[in-house]
């Protein structure tokens, strides 16, 4: 089968397009022929069981992996966001926002405006070793969402956070996305996310796509909405569980 992997160049609301993407480690398939497509501004939630290939989708489309087969395509523009932070101890915060950028007024102006959009514009000349968790991972979404993302990727990104600052960590990143419309894909094992954020859900199990639904709620949504309440019993149920706590209640990191 034809491996590719190239750029979206043209103009039409297609963000990403696989197909027939396959990827193995050893006699291990985590990845067994699966489609997708991702339109511009659509924000996509992937839930899976740890180990299923999550991660290892997002590694394909930000091209640090290759598939053994199928077809990916991807716009040029694409960043991503983890579970830590990851900035450079050493630079302070504006200097780790920029980092990669090229150097001028400029820049360092975009950087600026990028911190007061995740409320840290008092923050551009602190340390890192300053910052509380929730600042850290604000700073890493500055820095991804000064790059002007078409594709922005989010690897379980609020996981290690405390519950309090995971909802409004989640109402920011709702709010930005709405602002600046990237396509997005997030990974968590969080259900409660899944319904508070996205305008679809995908369950990855056995390699496939097991469960693709649209999630038509209006903005904000209230957990306690019976149409949220049925979207998350649903989506337990496509995991395997039932009666279980909710990500709030449940601060176990869980790491594929």
């Amino acid at each position: 089968m034809t491996t590719t992997t190239a750029e979206l160049t043209d103009l039409t609301e297609l963000a990403v397009s696989l197909s027939g993407v396959r990827k193995s480690f050893g006699d291990k398939t985590v990845l067994d022929g699966i489609d997708l497509e991702i339109n511009r501004g659509e924000f996509v939630v992937l839930l899976g069981p740890s180990g299923t290939g999550k991660t290892t989708l997002l590694r394909l489309l930000l091209g640090l992996e290759r598939q053994d087969a199928g077809q990916i395509l991807v716009p040029r523009q694409r960043t991503v966001v983890y579970q830590e932070p990851r900035l450079i101890p050493s630079k302070r915060v504006l200097s780790n926002v920029i980092i990669g950028r090229p150097r001028g007024r400029q820049t360092a102006d975009d950087g600026r405006r990028a911190l007061a959009e995740v409320n840290l514009a008092d923050k551009h000349r602190a340390w890192p070793a300053t910052l509380s968790g929730g600042e850290a991972q604000r700073v890493a979404l500055a820095r991804a969402l000064v790059r002007e993302p078409e594709l922005l990727l989010l690897d379980e990104p609020f996981a290690a956070l405390d519950a309090l600052t995971r909802l409004r960590m989640q109402d920011l990143v709702g709010d930005l996305v709405t602002r600046h419309r990237p396509a997005v894909l997030l990974v968590t094992h969080d259900v409660d996310e899944a319904v508070r954020l996205a305008d679809r859900v995908l369950v990855l199990h056995n390699g496939r796509f097991g469960y693709d639904v649209v999630v038509d709620l209006p903005r904000p949504r209230d957990r306690a909405d019976p149409a949220a309440l049925r979207h998350r019993a649903a989506f337990l149920t496509e995991l395997g569980v039932h009666d279980a706590p909710t990500a709030s209640e449940d601060s176990h990191d869980h790491r594929e």
